[in-house]
């Protein structure tokens, strides 16, 4: 089964991908100018990547962002499975991992391995 898994941030969404389910690979970031941009983006990615299920970071603990997140996955036209992950702290973790690693977080890295991260968490659990 091919996994990929997002990060919905604001400005990016990082995605990382397995296809086998033991080694997760972190893809490019979208940058998002907006919502519809962006989920017509990661729609086609899901696509071309042939894509069976979709994990999406969710932070559980913010009502907010969560009803955000959960309203992009609904622009997805995204045939497949899609489950939710907790992504608390995930991109927090990565940015203690790789300060002095990566340089500019603007580029969308330090979104695809929070992705990574979200998709590492889920592949534990289940």
């Amino acid at each position: 089964m091919k996994i990929a898994s997002i990060d919905v941030g604001l400005k990016r969404i990082g995605v990382a991908y397995t296809p086998d389910e033991k080694v997760v690979v972190p893809l490019s970031a979208v940058i998002r100018k907006n919502r519809n941009q962006a989920s017509t983006d990661v729609s086609k990615l899901l696509e071309e990547w042939g894509i069976d299920k979709l994990v999406v970071g969710l932070p559980f603990t913010n009502e907010d962002t969560s009803n955000r997140i959960k309203h992009f996955t609904n622009l997805l036209e995204f045939k497949g499975e899609i489950v939710f992950q907790d992504e608390s702290y995930s991109s927090v973790e990565v940015e203690n991992m790789m300060k002095g690693k990566i340089k500019y977080k603007r580029d969308g890295r330090i979104d695809s391995l929070a992705a990574k991260n979200i998709l590492e968490r889920y592949l534990k659990l289940n």
